[in-house]
């Protein structure tokens, strides 16, 4: 090998270690600029993944069992639950994921007895409005800003009142502008949803997980279509990225 190429090989290797360290690292400072606490996990204790189709991907809805790939879905639970359940074997989680795709949170909130107090989460992570502003474009919902906020601050506080231990981790929706499905209509307003999501995860003591500067500092490595098909639902890779938001919020 002669100097030259010796020195394009080395930049190269250089360059594609950079990206490959670049993803978590990007993630650690969108989560760490949040300056929250952790999750503390509990030996025995119960996880519960809720939401809209981002959180559900696909699962089966037949299964009820606990830790089982196919009732965990193919999205960012699945992803996040394995390395949880890898790294705390000692604790003997159980984690399920009760997502269902299209919902909106009066949609949740008619499901919630059954979906999540019966299971009786000690985590309970939530991500959802993205539906709750998608669905008005169409016109197929009339609910506003305001329907959000009330719906899901009735939600919040339904769920303190009878699991007063739960701790809650709270998603930021998010949207990756110019793919596909997400153009110049969605804002300014649909960023007034993302700062409900943040203003009620302070009200409730949540864990707030930053997805929207999440996916928007991870398009510095690839373009948005890398991460998400339609600008709403994630690619693989995007799955993994949140799954790696999630984690970095439990310890």
């Amino acid at each position: 090998m002669n100097s030259s190429n010796r020195r394009n090989f080395l930049r190269n290797v250089s360059l594609g270690s950079l990206a490959a360290i670049s993803i978590p690292g990007i993630v650690s400072a969108a989560v760490s600029a949040e300056k929250t606490k952790k999750i503390t996990l509990k030996k025995e204790g119960v996880v519960l993944f809720q939401g809209d189709s981002i959180t559900d991907a696909g699962r089966k809805r037949d299964n009820d069992q606990p830790n089982s790939g196919g009732a965990l879905g193919g999205g960012y639970a699945l992803m996040a639950a394995s390395e949880l359940l890898l790294k705390n074997a000692d604790r003997n989680l159980k984690v399920y994921n009760k997502g269902i795709s299209g919902n909106k949170v009066f949609q949740l909130a008619d499901r919630w007895d059954i979906d999540c107090l019966s299971i009786k989460p000690d985590v309970l992570s939530i991500l959802v409005g993205v539906n709750d502003f998608w669905h008005t474009l169409n016109g197929n919902y009339k609910g506003t800003v305001q329907t959000y906020r009330e719906d899901y601050d009735k939600l919040l506080a339904h769920t303190k009142e009878q699991l007063p231990d739960v701790q809650l981790i709270i998603g930021e929706p998010f949207a990756v502008t110019g793919v596909k499905a997400v153009d110049e209509k969605w804002y300014p307003a649909f960023d007034e949803y993302r700062a409900v999501a943040r203003a009620l995860a302070d009200k409730y003591q949540a864990i707030f997980i930053p997805y929207q500067a999440v996916f928007d500092k991870a398009q510095k490595s690839a373009p948005g279509a890398y991460w998400t098909g339609d600008g709403v639902h994630p690619s693989v890779a995007g799955a993994q990225l949140m799954a790696e938001a999630w984690l970095q919020c439990v310890k």
